[in-house]
């Protein structure tokens, strides 16, 4: 009877057509699954605005959603987590399944289960089940297999909801890769060179745990590490994935302004966390309206609801907050290990029989048969309640600050710093995440197993830091250190530089008052003080020849505006990148170590040229000899790339977002590939935009969120190239032209607003 009553009361709301805008279509879907009608409002930027009468259908037609949008790319992502790849390609991939399933979920799902709200499990039921109802459709001809299937003749597999939770290779968790390099640097090399390699705050020497040879660790010991965490990437129709790079860096931007700093009077919440850019993005933006949830925000499309948005209440945001909650361990000789045999299905063969080994510790990654060792994984995501981003769902229901820290108490993985605002105008930061607590050591090597390394159990999350209403009136991040002075327990000590939240600091402090255009051009600023701290260096010097001469002239000066039309950015960033790194480990590490050594970034270099300790008895020569013999050089590459005239230089034409599908389809790529086009910043500006060996943009903001707290409907926010993975749609690429020039898309929330910008209003029945 309620449930009737419910849904004829969401009917009796159903928009009318004088409540359609001009142009907008309509059309009706029959979904086996929901309990009452629905209705899925697409607005102009392809988002969905779900309306439903209960959270179930809420969740369902969510699922439903996604799918419509991006059903190639969560199939693949489920398939890829799971171990299942093989099943639809063949068995070239046997191997990477096996990687994957190494780092699945494998304790108790009702403990897992039992993390999370007690809803979650039926809001993950209600999700998959959309997703599948989705799937009926396609199977049924009702609608169009994406063509990424037809080309990989593979088809859409069914969902179950532990597959969401089980799936922990995507938590953001890295902390294994920099214990390797770290160990092979440390191997013929000396510790003292180790802040040339990576910068640890606070400041930290590095020891070698009792017990350890660093020149144990065998070059290959992260393959199945890799494997099982790398993205999927086709090349032809075959499937590889991108080699691990430990100084690989994904940056997050986020921040509040309090009422009083704010030009609305009410909170500002901004958020643009980074990531790996892909067709179609790797984040999703969605609205879900019941009588019991209601929320907004950007998830990643194989996971219900939001990872950070808002509801009707408050507010929060998300950036990576750099725990160490990763240890690699070293088994001795004849370590008893357990064993897991499970079947891969093969496309086109006979399944086959996998072998998984385990210790006490965690999965296996190698075994060295040459000594015998072993290499365990240790991670926290083996706990319950660590499937990456899913503890969002306690945020969902959140009403206070003080709801919001019980929500940030159960907060897993991946570690990241929680911002939060609320209507009454509250803010606060509170970071969250799964702490290990260590009997010995730092987390920062790879440690022999035993007692004296173990975890004893997790940090009480109630210790964590915190900090509301500050005196200053906001707060920002950008995955620096920003642990208080003083702060007793160890929580990691491998940060982002500083170069983003000093720019982001700057601007907010220089304003009195702060508006929601201020905070959408900040998350567009293309200053970089990574660039301004490496010109004040240059300051004085005179060049050798023509080449420095030009190239000092060039950037003395210059003001760190990575701008694409600056010919300044383009040699700086040549020569951060290609050349003052070598020059700086050429000058500064000895011989023997440098074979070893690894690398490393500006980042790392700028601190200890500024420092001088390690440059020797006369730091002012080597550092200018350093700056010198490395900007001859990248003149001399930027005349080969760009031509010789200086003047005619443009970082754009080297930096440029072109994002490219993994899988190529013979005749349907031109149609698929979005872009390239010229963009500013660097991996150092608060437009964080991370660039492959060519430049290429590889990486930046997934998606850009700007919440007026309180005044929903005059939030704005951006994802690219579009909300749809299907290139016919035409939200495919939409977005694109806005992100890459800094514009946003209106992101309503009352359904009067929602209504105005409606393009598609989907009406699904039982």
């Amino acid at each position: 009877m309620i449930r009737a009553s419910i849904a004829a009361l969401l009917l009796g709301t159903a928009a009318s057509a004088q409540d359609i805008p001009p142009g907008a279509f309509t059309e009706s879907r029959a979904a086996p699954g929901l309990t009452a009608p629905g209705e899925i409002i697409i607005d102009r930027a392809g988002i969905p605005h779900i309306y439903a009468a209960n959270a179930h259908d809420g969740f369902f037609l969510q699922g439903y959603a996604v799918a419509r949008d991006r059903l190639w790319q969560i199939d693949l992502w489920r398939k890829r987590g799971l171990g299942r790849l093989s099943a639809s390609f063949g068995p070239d991939y046997v191997k990477q399944d096996r990687a994957a399933r190494l780092l699945l979920y494998r304790g108790d799902m009702a403990a897992e289960w039992a993390a999370y709200p007690a809803p979650a499990k039926a809001w993950t039921e209600a999700f998959v089940a959309g997703i599948n109802a989705f799937i009926a459709d396609v199977e049924a001809g009702r609608a169009p297999l994406p063509i990424e299937f037809s080309a990989t003749s593979s088809r859409p597999e069914r969902w179950q909801a532990d597959d969401v939770v089980r799936i922990r290779s995507n938590a953001l968790i890295r902390n294994i890769p920099d214990e390797v390099a770290r160990a092979r640097a440390l191997c013929g090399g000396d510790v003292k060179y180790e802040p040339l390699r990576r910068q640890l705050e606070p400041a930290h020497r590095v020891s070698i745990p009792k017990g350890l040879d660093p020149c144990s660790i065998p070059d290959n010991v992260l393959d199945d590490f890799a494997a099982g965490t790398a993205d999927v990437r086709f090349d032809g129709q075959k499937l590889v994935v991108a080699s691990l790079d430990p100084d690989a860096q994904e940056g997050s931007n986020n921040w509040v302004i309090a009422p009083s700093r704010s030009a609305t009077g009410r909170a500002i919440l901004a958020n643009d966390p980074h990531r790996a850019h892909a067709v179609p993005n790797l984040r999703y933006l969605s609205h879900i309206d019941t009588p019991e949830l209601k929320i907004a925000g950007s998830g990643e499309p194989a996971l219900p609801g939001v990872s950070f948005g808002h509801n009707e209440d408050v507010a929060w945001a998300i950036t990576i907050f750099a725990i160490d909650q990763q240890d690699l361990v070293v088994n001795p000789k004849a370590t008893k290990l357990i064993e897991v045999r499970e079947t891969v299905e093969v496309k086109g063969e006979a399944p086959r029989e996998v072998v998984l080994k385990f210790s006490a510790d965690g999965p296996i990654l190698h075994e060295d048969p040459a000594s015998g060792r072993s290499f365990a994984l240790r991670a926290t995501w083996s706990q319950p309640g660590a499937s990456a981003y899913f503890n969002a769902s306690w945020a969902w229901t959140a009403r206070s600050w003080d709801d919001f820290l019980f929500a940030r108490d159960h907060w897993g993985a991946p570690p990241l710093n929680l911002l939060f605002a609320s209507r009454s105008g509250d803010i606060g930061w509170a970071p969250g995440g799964f702490v290990p607590k260590r009997s010995s050591g730092d987390g920062l090597l790879p440690v022999p197993a035993g007692t004296a390394h173990r975890w004893t159990g997790l940090l009480d999350a109630r210790l964590m830091p915190v900090k509301l209403n500050p005196a200053e009136g906001w707060i920002a991040t950008a995955n620096e250190m920003n642990i208080p002075a003083g702060y007793p327990h160890l929580l990691g000590l491998e940060w982002a530089d500083r170069s983003r939240i000093t720019r982001i600091s700057e601007v907010i402090a220089a304003r009195p008052t702060f508006s929601l255009t201020d905070a959408m051009a900040l998350q567009n600023d293309a200053t970089s003080p990574m660039a301004r701290r490496a010109v004040a260096l240059l300051q004085g010097l005179a060049g050798r020849d023509d080449n420095e001469r030009a190239a000092l002239k060039l950037l003395q000066g210059w003001n760190g505006h990575e701008g694409p039309d600056s010919a300044a950015a383009a040699l700086y960033e040549i020569w951060a990148a290609r050349h003052l790194p070598v020059s700086a480990v050429k000058a500064i590490v000895p011989e023997a170590a440098r074979r070893s050594f690894g690398r490393t970034s500006i980042g790392n270099i700028l601190p200890v040229l500024e420092d001088g300790t390690l440059l020797g008895p006369d730091p002012g020569a080597v550092r200018d000899g350093i700056l010198l013999s490395s900007l001859g050089p990248a003149f001399a590459e930027v005349q080969r790339l760009l031509g010789p005239d200086p003047a005619k230089w443009r970082w754009g034409a080297l930096h440029r977002a072109d994002f490219q599908p993994a899988l190529p389809i013979a005749g349907r790529d031109a149609e698929r590939r979005v872009g390239p086009v010229p963009i500013g910043g660097s991996g150092s500006t608060p437009m964080a935009m991370g660039t492959g060996s060519d430049f290429r943009v590889v990486s930046g903001a997934s998606v850009r969120l700007v919440m007026d707290v309180g005044q929903w409907d005059n939030s704005m926010a951006i994802n690219t190239p579009g909300q749809s993975g299907d290139p016919a749609s035409p939200h495919y690429r939409d977005l694109f032209p806005r992100w890459a020039t800094g514009q946003y898309v209106p992101f309503p929330w009352s359904r009067s607003r929602v209504l105005q910008e409606a393009e598609r209003i989907i009406r699904v029945t039982p």
